[in-house]
């Protein structure tokens, strides 16, 4: 039987296909948009993802950070997620609920106001604020795990003043669940199936207007 593990590296070889289905010419080949360097660079990658020369992690990061906004912001000396802050997050959600053998970290930052003691645990509380709302989106917390880096260690903007793009948790993919060696489940092969067949998925051409005239004389 297949093993989740290598399922997912299945998963991944379809992607490269099918992330490049968003706007392809008619006339070309499925994945030619990423075969920038020459005919077979799509095979290459997949080839390095089975043979673990390309980290499946950063591949799935890659695919995550393009699928769904990572970041959340929050308000000044708030750990209290915002209505848009819950509406990513519950796209992050679906997809993480898609990948049942993989493990999610959620970094918490502040801004630059403060001590860094208190930066600390407010970025931590922050950061457990995203893992609850996982929880309660039906993501077990065996999957999730609330870290930690506060404001004056990885600002987004280097403003000593309220900053709100610093003031944010980010959401990564840290690795493959201890029972990453469980059986395909059958939603998980769904997942597979229909990325497989939407790579195939061709645009229709443009339509042409043709407008004629009638009875010119008149």
């Amino acid at each position: 039987m297949l093993k989740t593990s290598t399922a997912l590296i299945s998963l991944l070889l379809t992607a490269a296909l099918a992330s490049c289905t968003a706007s392809p010419g008619f006339d070309k080949e499925l994945g030619s948009e990423i075969d920038e360097s020459g005919y077979g660079a799509v095979t290459r990658n997949n080839t390095g993802i089975m043979s673990g020369e390309i980290n499946a992690t950063v591949q799935l990061n890659t695919r995550f950070r393009a699928e769904v906004p990572s970041t959340v912001t929050f308000a000044f000396n708030s750990a209290v997620l915002t209505p848009e802050a819950q509406r990513v997050l519950a796209q992050q959600a679906n997809w993480i609920r898609q990948f049942p053998e993989l493990r999610f970290s959620v970094y918490g930052h502040t801004d630059l106001v403060g001590s860094n003691s208190y930066n600390q645990t407010l970025g931590k509380r922050r950061a457990q604020a995203v893992v609850a709302f996982f929880a309660s989106q039906g993501i077990s917390r065996n999957r999730l795990e609330a870290l930690v880096s506060y404001g004056k260690t990885r600002p987004v903007v280097a403003s000593p003043g309220p900053e709100e793009a610093n003031r944010r948790t980010v959401t990564e993919v840290a690795g493959f669940h201890k029972r990453s060696s469980a059986p395909l489940n059958g939603k998980y092969a769904e997942v597979i199936f229909r990325e497989y067949v939407a790579s195939a998925v061709r645009p229709h051409p443009v339509n042409s207007t043709i407008t004629t005239q009638v009875n010119p004389g008149e």
